[in-house]
């Protein structure tokens, strides 16, 4: 089954050139997919293996051709012709990995997670999209942890991981081929500024125009 993107992400994906939407959406449904892993999963071990299998079939594109899977073969038909390996790829499980049930992540843990989710993502995202700025990767970090405040139900962890975020999230001027990105960054923003007890629905009204705002103006 293939899984949607978020509102937000749609609309972003919409502003990206045409040329390369189609390995940007794959890239973005690969973050989906190990997303939906541990959303899903109720027993850690089996979570574990699914992301093993995810990591390994990943790395296999290298040398094989995709198995019938939508995203393996998204990815091996846009992101891979692009430049991107599946060893690269399979770098971004390594973040998932750390969210696995057990002790509460911790201010390290957070911190790893976000690099080796967001920033690899969004390092990614930029390479597709024709650019390359660690400020982007930066921002990918802090985007990745209010997504994670999003959808955590611990309280601790929610207000710990938009802390976090907050010194992640600087509001510069992006560059036009880089402003889908800038968008997922500007609602980051907004989101640690109306707190993570308040947080709006993804796609509402408001947040549409403040990704248009973005993609107009850079900031």
């Amino acid at each position: 089954m293939t899984l949607e993107l978020d509102p937000d992400r749609r609309l972003a994906l919409a502003y990206a050139p045409a040329a390369v939407r189609p390995a940007l959406e794959a890239l973005w449904r690969l973050d989906v997919t190990f997303a939906a892993i541990l959303a899903t999963g109720r027993e850690p071990a089996v979570s574990q293996i699914k992301l093993a299998w995810w990591r390994e079939a990943l790395e296999r594109l290298d040398r094989e051709a995709p198995p019938p899977e939508p995203v393996l073969q998204a990815l091996a038909a846009h992101v891979l012709p692009a430049g991107i390996n599946g060893a690269a790829l399979a770098e971004l499980e390594a973040g998932w990995v750390l969210l696995l049930p057990g002790d509460r992540i911790g201010h390290d843990s957070l911190a790893a997670y976000a690099a080796a989710r967001g920033g690899l993502l969004f390092r990614f995202s930029a390479f597709l999209l024709g650019a390359s700025d660690t400020r982007a990767e930066q921002a990918g970090e802090g985007w990745a942890l209010v997504d994670l405040a999003r959808h955590s139900r611990n309280p601790e962890e929610k207000a710990e991981a938009m802390t976090v975020a907050a010194a992640r999230l600087e509001n510069w001027l992006w560059p036009r081929p880089l402003r889908p990105l800038g968008m997922l960054s500007a609602l980051a923003r907004r989101d640690i500024a109306r707190g993570p007890a308040v947080l709006e629905r993804q796609g509402s009204p408001a947040r549409m125009l403040r990704m248009i705002r973005h993609r107009l103006t850079g900031t």
